[in-house]
């Protein structure tokens, strides 16, 4: 006790401080905490006459290093240079992930709420609330007892060896899925094209062209297959998942869930299928959705940061997004009906061209092409009033679609750096 409450003073560029011995030992490793060893005198430049220690360094940096080894909370003073306070806290060995989110953002200048700054932590916390939830439970039923292990192999591929082979066969089936997705497509298509171009007419013809589902019946056996894998696989995580509210909020979940029907259905309706083949084509369509399964790859690479910063990035302007769209359709209508009455008033007979539209709907198309700057080229003005509405179209489009950058830029920026600090907190903390 006698130990703790020894006073220690330090001379920090002529500045004088006195603290407690118990205060420097706060946080061992550090340089202060090394001069509360007893070889310490030996070491640093001590004077045994004043007994204090000499650090020809800032004072003014110093005094905020000593608040943090009393209060564990680190502030820098408002008006420091970023690469004196980085030379400061290397010399006293204190990391910069120490510092807090309020100075850290005043330091690097970034227009992020300090609210905003702990998204990402709270973002990291959703994977791991259903599991602190089964664990709060008292229960100890066999369900209890495997739900966590369970769990962590179905939805953390990096928990352990036997999570990542089963990640490993999910993808391979992912995989498989969307080669026989993509196969069964050229069966479609040369069924439909040969009947709709052959006969003529929206008739289909059954007697020259079997369908698809006959032709390319092995492939839908295939997708069976993988499907009832996906079943499986859909049915354990949803039945050891604790929270069943968090389950279905996560997209991901919604699209295998939804991935699971085109083939139980087109097994079912089989029979309507051989008298309306274009049923199955719409099953076709619902297909789909297997390749949004490809988005779980993400999950093996544990969601890398750019990806998360672009989601909240895109949240944070979605209001400048919905501006901007409102102009952009604006200026569809506007521009869409300028180049409608320019063509027209811009014929002068004897006309021996053509016109490239037939009423304002697909002038509202050519400009929404125009604005985009995509220019099909499909409607093209024939008339002069017409090229000259359409070089303002261009133009404007240009101009919209310019502006809204520097803005994505600008916020990008300051969520990716607030992202990047935030995992070397991370970082540190585990070490």
């Amino acid at each position: 006790m006698e130990g703790s409450k020894e006073k220690i003073i330090l001379n920090i560029g002529g500045v004088k401080y006195e603290t407690y011995r118990s205060t420097l030992q706060t946080f061992p490793g550090t340089k202060l905490c090394s001069l509360t060893e007893p070889d310490a005198p030996s070491i640093y430049d001590y004077d045994p006459t004043t007994k204090e220690f000499f650090f020809d360094r800032s004072a003014e940096v110093f005094s905020y290093v000593l608040n943090y080894y009393r209060t564990k909370h680190f502030h820098c003073p408002v008006n420091t240079c970023r690469s004196v306070l980085e030379e400061e806290l290397a010399f006293w060995e204190i990391q910069e992930t120490q510092l807090s989110s309020c100075c850290w953002l005043k330091l690097n200048n970034e227009e992020v709420q300090p609210e905003e700054f702990n998204i990402w932590d709270e973002n990291e916390q959703i994977d791991d609330e259903c599991l602190i939830v089964q664990t709060e439970r008292s229960s100890s039923n066999w369900r209890t007892r495997w739900q966590p292990k369970i769990w962590s192999i179905f939805e953390k591929p990096f928990s352990s060896f036997s999570a990542k082979c089963l990640a490993f066969v999910s993808l391979l089936f992912i995989v498989g899925i969307v080669i026989i997705f993509c196969e069964e497509t050229k069966a479609q298509f040369e069924f439909f094209t040969a009947n709709f171009t052959s006969v003529g007419s929206s008739e289909v013809s059954h007697d020259n062209h079997e369908p698809f589902y006959h032709q390319a019946a092995y492939l839908l056996h295939l997708e069976l297959f993988c499907v009832l894998w996906f079943t499986f696989e859909f049915s354990v995580r949803f039945c050891f998942c604790p929270d069943k509210k968090l389950f279905f909020q996560n997209p991901l979940n919604v699209v295998d869930f939804l991935s699971l029907f085109p083939v139980y259905i087109e097994l079912f309706v089989a029979q309507k299928i051989q008298r309306m083949p274009s049923l199955g084509l719409w099953l076709g369509f619902v297909r789909i959705v297997y390749l949004l399964k490809l988005l779980k790859i993400s999950k093996l690479i544990e969601t890398p940061v750019i990806l998360r910063v672009l989601c909240y990035t895109l949240k944070s302007i979605l209001r400048e997004i919905c501006i901007l769209l409102m102009i952009l359709a604006f200026e569809t209508l506007f521009f869409g009906s300028l180049f409608f009455y320019g063509e027209l008033l811009g014929i002068h007979p004897p006309f021996t061209g053509e016109l490239h539209f037939t009423d304002i709907l697909v002038c509202f198309w050519w400009a929404l092409i125009t604005l985009t700057t995509v220019g099909y080229g499909d409607i093209v003005p024939v008339t002069t009033a017409g090229q000259v509405m359409a070089a303002l179209a261009a133009v404007f489009g240009m101009l919209t679609m310019i502006i809204p950058i520097p803005i994505f830029l600008v916020k990008f920026k300051s969520y990716y750096d607030v992202a990047i600090f935030k995992q070397k907190v991370k970082r540190s903390k585990k070490h």
